[in-house]
This record gives C-alpha cells, structure tokens and sequence, in this order.
C-alpha cells in the first residue's frame, strides 16, 4: 500500500494523505481541498466537524482511528462529504448540546460504526433486520461464500472507521451499524467508485436515523472467524440476541 510505503520511508502522515487527497482533487461539501492537518489545529472550542465543513481541515493525530478515518475519506469522498454536511448543519442549527440530535446522531453512528450490507435479495435484509441469525449465517451460508448465484448473494464493508479500528482486535460480542445496499457484493467491493455513489444516493434519499440501522454481530459474519463454522456459535444469546424485528430503510 502506498500510504504504508511511505511512512516506512520516514515520510509524514499528513503530508502524504495531503498528497493523495491531491492527487484525487478530493474537496468537501463546501467545494474546499481536502487537507490532513495536526490536531492542534483544530481551534479551541471548535466543533471538528464545523470546522473540517467550514476549512477543508481535517485534523489528524498519529493514531489508528484517525488514519482509517483519513482511508474512509480517501475511498468515500462523496458519503463523507454528505456526512460532514449533516453533522455541520445540525451543529449550526442548534450548537454543540450535550445530547446530539437524533440527527447528528446518526450520522456519527455512520461515521463512526457503519458497515454496509451489500445484497439484491430483500429477503437477506429481512432475515438481518429480524435478528435471525442461524437463517442468516448458517441456512444461507451460501449467499457469504460466494457459491450462492445472482442476487443470492451477499457481502459487507466496513465503512465506520472506529468499527475498522476495533477490527484490528476483534472480539466475539463486536457489533456494527449495519446499513443495507440493494448492490450486488462481487461488483460492490471491486469498484469503490460506484460503491461510493450507492451510499451517498442512500444517504441523500432517506432520513437519516438511528432506527435506519440494522445491528449486525461482525465476528458472526461466515469466514470472518474460524470459530463460527460450528453453528453451535451462534447459540451465543449474549451476542447473537433476539430482538424487535427493526425497520425497513424505507420505513417512516
């Protein structure tokens, strides 16, 4: 990877994700260039995502959830731009609140934990969004190994960059925000641009909230662990949990 080439080179962190934000004429939602800066940067009393909305500036420490965040920018400009101006707007309409708005909310969960559910078969989605786990993971296994055909699969990618950072170390009971995608999964991981597009339509079309989401136990996900080619793993009710059936992305 040419980010980790580099900075076994001795090169800066920021200066090279300044280079390849460049190089993509990446901007934001103001139609500023994008910049990787310091933390100290970032104003006192400023909110970060008023002020990368307000200076194309993203402040950036030298740790792993800020380099995913800066990857997740790099791959989804667009989402990350429709984001970032959801988050400014809330925060201009009400200020920084010590609770944030149902709104602000869900972008942050977005942000921060999303991963998206990459499938042409509703009934896949029904089976995620009603908690049915064994369906899911174990009857339609086929649909996540790939010998399923057509739009009986289905596939994931993280997007949220805390939820890549915890997947550095993951661990059984670790749960993503998951967002569905009628994308075929084949077509959807190999062309990021498209993929791209499909989540910032998304986003543009619904109304954002927190009920939008689905929760999906990543660990559980088929080939993600060795452990859960045993279907006993799934009898695990502290993560794979009943719940009330939650609502469809269209749901008002």
């Amino acid at each position: 990877m040419a980010l980790a080439a580099a900075l076994q080179g001795g090169a800066d962190l920021r200066a090279v994700l300044c280079e390849m934000a460049a190089q993509r004429g990446l901007r934001n939602a103001g139609g500023l260039p994008l910049r990787f800066v310091p933390q100290a940067e970032l104003p006192v009393g400023a909110a970060y995502e008023a002020h990368i909305f307000a200076t194309g500036a993203v402040p950036t420490r030298d740790n792993l959830h800020d380099v995913f965040n800066a990857l997740v920018w790099l791959h989804f400009p667009r989402s990350k731009r429709v984001l970032n101006r959801l988050q400014a707007q809330a925060i201009a309409a009400t200020g920084v609140q010590a609770r944030r708005g149902s709104l602000r909310d869900a972008a942050t969960l977005f942000d921060e934990n999303a991963i998206l559910f990459l499938s042409a078969d509703t009934g896949l989605e029904s089976l995620l969004r009603g908690f049915a786990w064994e369906p899911l993971f174990v009857a339609r296994r086929a649909a996540w190994d790939g010998s399923g055909k057509g739009a009986t699969r289905c596939g994931v990618v993280p997007f949220g960059h805390a939820l890549l950072e915890k997947l550095a170390r993951p661990y059984k009971a670790l749960t993503a925000h998951a967002w569905p995608l009628a994308v075929p999964p084949v077509a959807g991981v190999a062309l990021p641009g498209p993929l791209d597009d499909a989540v910032c339509a998304s986003l543009e079309a619904a109304e954002l909230h927190s009920r939008r989401f689905a929760p999906l136990p990543v660990m559980g996900i088929p080939g993600w662990c060795e452990a859960n080619r045993d279907p006993a793993y799934y009898a695990d009710t502290s993560v794979f949990r009943q719940g009330r059936r939650a609502p469809a992305a269209g749901d008002a």
